[in-house]
């Protein structure tokens, strides 16, 4: 018979897993050792492994929880019925905030994925490509021309570019700068759609039978 959960288990493990995302950020996912993150949660590594069964599965659970965080960020905002700007502008904002504290755990999703086996790695990425289709159709929501020209797509890959080169940069702790990000999330929603409207549509094609394109491989995008 399996162990019973103590009262604080899911807590004492989102712990682990904070602590292991910092890890796996600032040093690699190679680099760091299970004896590391007991260290740094201190706990014995026999008290470590009664909340993970590896290194393996503690970054699965990593890249697991961020992108379920997200999704459900997502799922809270639609729940609002907005209409389509401040869906939008919800979205863009909960999304700054929420990156503002999973810095560490959105590396690892960009950076240490890889590691990961094929069954896991597809789960991510299926949770992160509906949040992606969720922003798109919020996008394409605000300009509906977008969807037909395929441009909802492209336009939100821009929006997440945005938000994800900010944190390169923008680090208030650090250097004493005056913006906070929650004060950068609004200026975001306020230039992409300062911006979004003053897309130009490409011309229609002028053959009804386009010339196929050659197929590249497609590389796995990340949040």
């Amino acid at each position: 018979m399996a162990r019973p959960r103590s009262a604080g288990y899911d807590d004492q493990r989102d712990q682990i897993l904070a602590k292991a995302a910092a890890l796996f950020a600032q040093q690699g996912y190679t680099a760091t050792s299970m004896n590391q993150v007991a260290a740094a949660c201190e706990l014995s590594k026999a008290a470590l492994y009664h909340y993970v069964r590896d290194k393996h599965a503690l970054l699965a659970l990593v890249a697991e929880a961020h992108v379920k965080r997200l999704d459900a960020v997502v799922d809270e905002v639609l729940a609002l019925n907005l209409e389509p700007e401040p869906r939008l502008r919800e979205l863009i904002v909960r999304f700054v905030r929420e990156y503002s504290n999973a810095q560490n755990e959105h590396r690892v999703l960009t950076e240490d994925v890889k590691f990961l086996d094929d069954a896991e790695r597809a789960s991510v990425l299926g949770i992160e490509r509906r949040v992606v289709g969720a922003f798109a159709n919020a996008v394409a929501a605000v300009r509906p021309a977008l969807k037909p020209a395929e441009l909802h797509k492209p336009l939100t890959m821009l929006l997440f570019g945005m938000i994800n080169w900010m944190f390169t940069w923008l680090k208030p702790a650090e250097d004493g700068q005056r913006l906070t990000y929650e004060q950068m999330a609004p200026m975001v929603a306020d230039l992409f759609f300062g911006g979004v409207g003053a897309v130009s549509l490409p011309d229609a094609p002028a053959s009804s039978s386009p010339v196929p394109r050659k197929k590249t491989p497609r590389k796995e995008t990340a949040l």
